[in-house]
């Protein structure tokens, strides 16, 4: 007969495809059921941390539920931090945790609901009764409410019999939320009449299939498009797109967005780091946002329509059509291409170490064009952003970055191998966050192979640190990091290291990427880069942070 483990398996099976995690005494019996009952595919990972970071990044770049799997007690307390993240990034996805038995606590066991509760996500305990259609409620959910749920397993009943497998209910999912037609009108007329428009898509957009309809949108009132971090690649007219928006865009880019005299926002929250804190969009211009959310999530937004992107758009496009023929628009007139360009840097910074724009540059000229791009929190993010293009947005993830975390970047990585088969995995992560996810080097190296690249963004120091707080005279010595060979370390995983000094020992990476993904190994550049050079963003957080009047003052050195 089957038993409970098995039941909750079954249900897993029906919504997912991948299952990421460590196995324990508290999911022996999950894992069973998994590998033995399911078409499902246990992935193992070496620390609890990255079961839930690589779930997460699944996720993200396949659209498909993520499952994560880890013991009860510590091994649950391991997956909090990448918990959180999956909640504030609003990702789908189901941790499934051994749990103290029905019959009470051990010494070792501690409140997981509690512990859940604490970063966000809510938990359902299975029972002997109907663990299948527990399981259920708790997937429904996390689709239903893009956020992540923890299913707590008991450690006496994992192994109890359920009874039969039965058929699965089909899930109550919520439906796209139309645009009110007058909403659509009220929009569109604005857009017609607009001199400067400029439309900003987000994630949202990517989620919601929006970006034809903004294409057409764009194209009809001649409008400039830019992105957020997380809407990079939607658009389909590079050549009036300004690339990304806030403090990792261009300056000259961002100079025109300021002009735009109708900003049209599509699915992107207006954080603010895309908002420049406050600074984005010029005062008078109107700001128009369309999102799911019930209500405008900041407050320089003047008019809020509830609406699903795509459907949202497709009204506005067919609107237009009605309204006869609307201004021009002046994109005819910009430059987006030479806009959008980034500052290329040095070579060779000052102290003689690595200017990070050049190599960033540089890399992303010797990059496979098919890739995913994966980024841990810290100072280094804003490279990546800043000079290397993605195709789309599920192309491209910050993991940590929501919950403003660093130490998730190498197990982001056999996440999108996985949801990715094809692509070549790029990953940037800094010294500091490299060091707190090294469990995982080997996992990144063993999933993805010869389709991995890991950049180590190398300046013997936490920069952010050193930047924001160095810069206020505070004690330096906790901000520095002796310098690690990570070349050395990737290698001992099987990996090829490539200590990188010199613009010429990036070349590596150029002959790399034309060998055989079947044959070459997995590569990792250890960037030994200047931290003199302040990326952009951070500069635009430094000045907040000096600035007592600002109501951002407490911005934080990662941005979301």
């Amino acid at each position: 007969m089957p038993i409970v483990s098995a039941h909750v398996a079954h249900a897993l099976a029906a919504h997912a495809d991948t299952v990421f995690g460590v196995m324990g005494n508290g999911n022996a019996y999950l894992l069973d059921a998994v590998e033995r009952d399911t078409d499902m595919t246990f992935v193992a990972v070496r620390h609890e941390a990255g079961g839930v970071v690589a779930a997460d990044v699944h996720q993200r770049a396949s659209g498909r539920l993520a499952v994560a799997t880890a013991t009860y007690g510590a091994g649950f307390t391991n997956t909090l931090t990448p918990l959180a993240e999956a909640v504030q990034a609003r990702v789908p996805l189901v941790l499934v945790v051994g749990d103290e038995p029905t019959t009470g606590a051990r010494p070792w066991d501690v409140d997981q609901v509690a512990l859940a509760a604490a970063v966000g996500a809510r938990t359902w305990v299975v029972g002997l009764a109907d663990p299948a259609g527990t399981t259920l409620d708790a997937i429904e959910h996390a689709l239903a409410h893009r956020t992540a749920v923890v299913v707590a397993l008991p450690y006496d009943i994992a192994a109890a019999d359920a009874g039969p497998l039965h058929s699965l209910r089909e899930l109550a999912l919520p439906s796209r939320v139309p645009p009110t037609a007058s909403e659509v009108d009220a929009v569109a007329h604005l857009l017609a009449g607009a001199e400067r428009p400029v439309i900003l898509a987000g994630r949202g957009a990517w989620l919601a299939g929006a970006g034809a309809a903004i294409d057409a949108v764009a194209d009809a009132v001649g409008a400039l498009t830019t992105a957020s971090a997380l809407g990079r690649g939607l658009v389909a007219r590079d050549e009036h797109d300004l690339g990304v928006a806030g403090g990792f865009g261009a300056e000259a880019a961002m100079a025109l967005v300021h002009e735009a005299d109708v900003a049209l926002v599509v699915g992107a929250s207006l954080n603010q780091f895309t908002m420049r804190f406050g600074e984005l969009f010029g005062e008078d211009a109107h700001v128009v946002q369309v999102d799911v959310s019930t209500s405008a999530t900041n407050a320089r937004v003047d008019t809020f329509v509830h609406g699903d992107a795509r459907l949202t758009l497709e009204a506005i496009a067919a609107a237009l059509d009605g309204i006869g023929e609307p201004a021009a628009g002046w994109r005819a007139s910009v430059d987006a291409v030479a806009a959008r360009r980034q500052e290329r840097g040095d070579g060779i910074a000052a102290d003689g170490r690595l200017d990070p724009r050049t190599a960033a540059a540089r890399i992303g000229e010797l990059l496979p064009a098919d890739r995913v791009v994966v980024t841990d929190g810290g100072h280094f993010l804003g490279w990546a952003n800043m000079h290397w293009p993605v195709a789309a947005p599920d192309r491209h993830h910050m993991v940590g970055t929501a919950y403003q975390s660093i130490g998730l970047g190498f197990p982001s990585v056999p996440g999108a191998a996985v949801a990715h088969p094809d692509a070549t995995i790029v990953l940037a992560t800094g010294d500091g966050g490299g060091l707190m996810a090294l469990a995982d080097l080997e996992s990144a190296v063993r999933v993805a192979g010869g389709r991995g690249v890991a950049t180590v963004w190398n300046d013997a120091a936490y920069a952010a640190e050193t930047t924001l707080y160095g810069g206020k005279g505070l004690a330096e010595p906790p901000m520095l990091i002796p310098e690690v060979d990570f070349a050395s370390l990737a290698t001992a995983v099987g990996a090829e290291g490539v200590v990188v000094r010199t613009m010429d020992d990036l070349e590596r990476l150029g002959t790399w990427a034309q060998e055989d993904p079947a044959t070459r190994r997995f590569l990792l550049l250890d960037l030994r880069i200047s931290r003199e050079v302040v990326a952009p963003y951070q500069e635009e957080i430094m000045r907040v942070n000096q600035s007592p009047t600002r109501a951002q003052i407490a911005a934080e050195p990662v941005p979301a």
